[in-house]
């Protein structure tokens, strides 16, 4: 039976989840203090509204579910803003879809990738699907791996680029790709290139730049699949994590166990989580599965191996 994790990033000076609840969470990313939109804490928030409405800036729908909204600035806030993480430099914006390109949850992940691309007699190659902000290709690279990079949005990708510079990783071996990440798997397929390492992070819905249709819920299992094919005969891992879906993790687990059902490896599955700083809430984020060749065996798997680190 899978055993389904609860897995949290270490801490972020520089990000805080202050508190969640009325369909909302409240964060500080750097100096700044955003209120967005947030499904899953129906509960009620702790702190009072008037310590709400004491956020610089707050989310407000728009017409359409999951379209673009527009920020309610109640202090006047820059274009964008320089955050650190991790030997990592990269910019924060306000954007339409509530979203600051920032996903603190992600570095749950990054300890396992720097073990996974380190110690290996050659130079790890990795490819990272739905990329967006380029914060996992960043870890990749700087960890000493060739990154391939792809996305389907010309705007992610520079911001991608412009967080490259801002981490001094310029002359890291990197290739930006934009291009609809189904047909770019199925063309590395028929040119035999292969990934050692390979993570995705895809959309419950999106568009490729020519207007592909991508719906998570239909074409997840075909891609994982093609993906397993894509790993090199010395893998080190695939990394599946997903947000606004209504799949489960239980389900991401099932779906890399078909697509490894001829492999010997671990698959390990569950949610990435984030803590409030008031209640010592916890707030279910995005949900995961990965894949490993073999397991470490300086990692406990157990549920309250990973509720410790919390």
């Amino acid at each position: 039976m899978p055993l389904l994790q609860l897995l949290s990033p270490p801490a972020w000076p520089e990000y805080e989840l202050i508190d969640a609840g009325g369909g909302q969470k409240f964060e500080r990313f750097g100096q700044y203090r955003l209120v967005r939109p947030e499904a899953q804490a129906i509960w009620e928030p702790k702190l009072s509204p008037d310590e709400w409405r004491r956020a610089d800036a707050t989310f407000q729908r728009g017409n359409v579910d999951d379209g673009p909204g527009q920020w309610a600035i109640k202090r006047s806030l820059p274009e964008q803003w320089l955050m650190h993480q991790s030997n990592l430099s990269f910019w924060a914006r306000l954007t339409p879809f509530k979203h600051t390109g920032v996903f603190p949850e992600h570095s749950a992940h990054w300890e396992w990738i720097s073990r996974q691309l380190s110690g290996t007699e050659h130079q790890p190659h990795v490819l990272v699907l739905f990329g967006y902000t380029g914060l996992s290709t960043l870890l990749a690279a700087h960890v000493g791996a060739r990154v391939c990079h792809v996305d389907a949005s010309k705007p992610a990708i520079r911001w991608a680029q412009e967080n490259q510079a801002a981490s001094g990783l310029d002359e890291k071996p990197i290739r930006w790709i934009v291009d609809d990440v189904s047909k770019f798997v199925a063309r590395e397929l028929r040119r035999g290139n292969r990934y050692d390492l390979i993570l995705m992070d895809p959309p419950a819905f999106g568009r490729g730049p020519k207007g592909e249709i991508w719906r998570l819920n239909e074409a997840l299992s075909g891609l994982v699949g093609q993906a397993a094919a894509l790993l090199s005969e010395q893998p080190l891992g695939l990394l599946v994590s997903a947000y606004a879906t209504s799949i489960s993790s239980l389900t991401l687990h099932n779906v890399l166990e078909s697509a490894f059902a001829t492999r010997s490896g671990t698959i390990t599955a569950g949610e990435l989580v984030l803590q409030t700083t008031v209640a010592a809430r916890l707030l279910s984020t995005a949900i995961f599965a990965c894949w490993s060749p073999e397991l470490s065996t300086a990692e406990d798997t157990s549920v309250d191996h990973w509720l410790s680190k919390l």
